[in-house]
Parts: structure tokens; sequence; C-alpha cells
């Protein structure tokens, strides 16, 4: 909490908390707003893993018929008045485990086509038991072009520890490298108790050597209201691992894509989270526009309610400050590795170098950034601590607003420091 409030301090430049408040906005400006990302939420798995913090329940067909319906009239909602078809630059389905809703996929893609072009990718998270040559054929022809697939670790210990087993993944990721998607995301969580370096390093390999184009990597966080049996490992093993993983990935070829990511050389990318601004549909979605962003409802119930009322289900807004904008912008920049000057000042509304630039000069001479014309780019030293400072910001604030959010439908307001 001390390292969230000093860096909101420091870089908004007042001591003005964070404040989500429970008001509902009637329509959302988004029209003009250039590289626009999709995501819908789909909440349904078959089993709930306890690692895992998303929104999600057990998967009811009937439940699922009445979720499909009032996301379809959210997307009216939101998009019914617009004048004309808008860019979209990638459409993404997460979840839960989006293929159990995978015969709606289509349908939902369609919906969405009615309101935008989308001119990138569109992908879809998948679990290795969904991984059938007749779903993948379902994918392929919604217009599915990348999969992200959650299988965890290859390690059977590692998956135990996880409440998961391990399955025939090898066959199920060459069956996939052989529909021809454009992009095959592998998701690892390193940091599983017991798990070596040389665990993760055979993790990785075996992932390329299946057909993964890419492998994201997410440390073993243990949020308070999961219930996990075992603990995440220290700070330092975790910091030690992360950087014998880059230094892997580097002996073998592989473009470090952003801080938890690596990808084959001149591959596309799987990244849900790193667009500029993005409209989220669905239960917990979140929407994030020039000065503001807001989450829907975590309330499966409360989400149809509303929609069926005709209101966005929206549960949280925040009206961003400048200040608070351009930290958020760079906070995902960072994520990737790369901050753009041109774009921050598009998005912000004023020059980085303006806003930032003794933060700047001092992240230069100190080795975390280093400049590439007008931009910069983060070292591996950079990577090392935004890995540590994200694990801090989940903990302090996405731990926070999720708990409270699971547990209420609408809450009045979250301040966070």
């Amino acid at each position: 909490m001390l390292l969230t409030s000093l860096l909101r301090v420091l870089l908004t430049r007042s001591f003005k908390p964070f404040i989500f408040d429970g008001v509902n906005q009637d329509q959302l400006d988004f029209e003009k707003l250039n590289n626009l990302g999709l995501y819908v939420h789909i909440p349904f798995c078959r089993s709930l893993c306890s690692f895992c913090p998303y929104c999600k329940e057990k998967y009811d067909p009937h439940r699922a018929a009445a979720y499909k319906k009032a996301l379809l009239q959210e997307i009216n909602l939101v998009c019914g008045s617009m004048t004309a078809k808008n860019p979209a630059t990638s459409l993404y389905f997460g979840g839960g485990t989006p293929a159990l809703m995978i015969d709606d996929l289509g349908v939902i893609i369609g919906r969405l086509k009615r309101y935008f072009e989308i001119t990138g990718g569109i992908g879809v998270e998948l679990h290795p038991d969904d991984i059938t040559a007749e779903n993948l054929l379902k994918l392929k022809t919604a217009g599915v072009t990348m999969v992200s697939i959650g299988i965890q670790s290859f390690d059977e210990g590692c998956l135990q520890k996880l409440g998961r087993y391990r399955a025939d993944f090898g066959e199920k990721l060459e069956l996939v490298k052989n529909s021809g998607f454009e992009v095959v995301d592998v998701d690892l969580i390193f940091a599983i108790p017991g798990q070596t370096d040389e665990i993760l390093a055979n993790d990785i390999r075996t992932a390329f050597t299946h057909g993964a184009t890419q492998v994201s990597t997410y440390p073993f966080i243990d949020f308070t209201f999961a219930d996990n049996q075992y603990k995440p490992m220290p700070e330092k093993v975790k910091k030690r691992m992360i950087t014998q993983l880059a230094e892997c990935c580097e002996k073998i070829g592989l473009d470090r894509t952003s801080v938890w990511t690596f990808a084959s050389h001149g591959t596309d990318k799987y990244s849900s989270v790193t667009r500029d601004t993005f409209l989220g549909f669905g239960v917990s979605a979140t929407t994030l526009l020039k000065d503001s962003f807001k989450i829907n409802t975590f309330s499966i119930d409360g989400y149809i309610k509303r929609v069926v009322a005709k209101r966005l289900p929206t549960s949280l807004t925040i009206a961003f400050t400048k200040r608070q904008r351009a930290v958020y912008y760079l906070f995902w920049s960072a994520y990737a590795l790369k901050i753009n000057a041109a774009q921050f000042e598009k998005i912000v509304g004023l020059p980085l170098n303006r806003m930032f630039g003794w933060e700047l000069l001092i992240a230069e001479r100190t080795g975390f950034l280093r400049r590439n014309g007008a931009n910069y780019e983060l070292t591996n030293k950079a990577a090392s601590a935004y890995h540590y400072i994200e694990q801090v910001y989940t903990t302090a604030y996405i731990d926070r607003m999720w708990n409270v959010s699971r547990k209420q439908a609408f809450p009045d307001r979250i301040i966070l420091k």
C-alpha cells in the first residue's frame, strides 16, 4: 500500500486517491476514438479453479442462454446510437471458459460486426479440454484467428498444486497448430510452490516445440478471496525466476514482447490489455475511454436485470484527472516495454516530456529506460522492477476492487489510496 501511494502521489502530483463511484452512465462516448479494442467476458466454467481470481461461475445451459440474450442487448445499448461503423483493432473473448458458449460466439461476433469494422485479430481463450477438431473448426468458421490456451504448466506436480490435471497437452497443441490460427498463445504460471527454474524452462520449450507462437507467463498470486491450499513463493524467488525465464527465452531466440510475454520473432501478438482505449461487454468487463474507466457489475443476476431494464450494467466509474489518465497510459505502455510519445500526447493531450521530463531523465540515467528517437524502451532492469510493482498494484488495487465487487453487485464507492 505504501509503494502504490508513493507512486500515485509522485506521478499524479496530487494526494487525491483513485475514486470509483457507483454512477451509471447512460451513454459512452467512443465513436471518435482511435485504436479501439473490444473485449467480451464469458463467465462460465465446468469447475472453479482456486487459483483463478476472475469473475466466473459453474456452467448451466439455461443461465448461459439468458446471459447471451443480455450480452447481445448490452451491445445494442452501447452501440445503438452510433452514426456509422467504427473501426476496432481487435476483439478478445475471455473468461471463464468461452468455449462453453462456442455455438454462440459466431452470433456475438456477428452482432459486434454490425457496429464495428474489426481490422485486426479475433482471439478466444481456450481450456485444454475444449480443444477438439470440431471446436477448432467452429472457431475458424466464426472468424476467430487467435487462441490462448490455459495450460499453466506441463509438469504434473505443479498442476496438482493448482488443482488441475495433466492431459495430452502436446497432442492438443499440435491439433491447434495444424488448424492454421495466426497466433497460438500458451498461458503458463511461474513461481508455483515447488516449481524450479528447470521445470519452468522445460514448460517454455515444450510449448514452442508443439506449436506455440507466444507464451504468456504470470506469477502465482494468492488473492485474498481465493481458496488456495498453497501459498506463493517469496518475492526474491519470483524475481529470480522471471530473470532466468527472460535469459532462457533470449537464448532460444524469442522476443520479449511484454514484461511477462515471449514470442517467436516476427509473429503477431496476443494481448487483450495493452490497448489505448477499449470497450468491454459482459459481467466484470472493463471499458477504457479517453477520460474515464468503468467496470461492469460482477453479478450475473444484477447484469441481466440492468440490461433488461435497458440500462448499462456499469458498477463503478472513475473520471480521470489528466495526470491519472497519463499514469494509466504509462502503466500499460510500460508493461508492453515501450512508451510512444506521439500516442501519449494524442491520448493525454500534453507532450510526454512536459509532464514527466525529469522522471524520464532519471530513468534513463539509472538504466531503466533507453531512448529510441522520441520514444522510450524499458530495459530488462526496468522489466524486473515492473514485475514487482505490478504485483504490489494487484494486491493493493485489483484484489480489493474485485473482492468488493464479488460481494456487492453495485457498490456506492471504492477509494484506492
